[in-house]
């Protein structure tokens, strides 16, 4: 049996997650991950063409990882539970995952997104809608048509919930242990 790469790509991807989570996404450059995973910059052309590419694939790993939960949650039953669920599962998540949590405080664009291979591109818009359609779904689950219901309840999945990651990451802080209650009151109190 042999042994695993010494430089996979998740080893690569965690090394330029570290990266982000100290510094933010333009410090994450083939020469810095080589370093930081303490690579040849080969090891990293050799599984990521360019840079953009490497991002492209750090972003999209990010999203898929944290969808899983957070698409479960919004699916939770009864339906008046799912957006306390979904809001609690952004708060819990983030805690567990803090370097994956400071890539998804930033955006696509801050990734070189104009610059990804369009097979990426196309996984971000099939990623992106997932998560839209999930909320409509729950919004039609919960008898929520008007767009500004559909509106309050992405306030209550996502806006609120990673304003309250933001603000305790981006001070420094350990989120705290009252965080997941917190959100997951206000969502309640929004969704009614």
């Amino acid at each position: 049996m042999g042994r695993p790469p010494r430089h996979d790509v998740d080893r690569l991807l965690d090394a330029a997650a570290e990266l982000v989570a100290a510094s933010g996404p333009s410090t994450v450059t083939v020469a810095a991950v080589a370093r930081a995973a303490r690579a040849p910059s080969g090891s990293i052309y050799h599984r990521f063409p360019s840079r953009s590419s490497m991002l492209a694939t750090l972003w999209l790993r990010t999203v898929d990882r944290f969808q899983i939960g957070f698409l479960s949650a919004l699916n939770t039953e009864p339906a008046a539970r799912a957006a306390p669920a979904a809001a609690r599962h952004v708060v819990a998540w983030s805690r567990a995952h803090p370097h994956e949590a400071h890539i998804l405080l930033y955006g696509p664009a801050d990734f070189d997104e104009p610059n990804w291979p369009s097979e990426a591109r196309e996984r971000l818009e099939r990623s992106d809608r997932r998560v839209r359609n999930a909320v409509r779904a729950l919004a039609e689950r919960l008898d929520r048509r008007e767009p500004q219901e559909v509106e309050q309840l992405f306030l209550a999945t996502v806006d609120l919930p990673y304003a309250t990651v933001r603000r305790h990451q981006s001070s420094g802080r350990p989120i705290p242990a009252y965080a997941e209650d917190l959100v997951t009151s206000c969502a309640a109190t929004l969704v009614g």
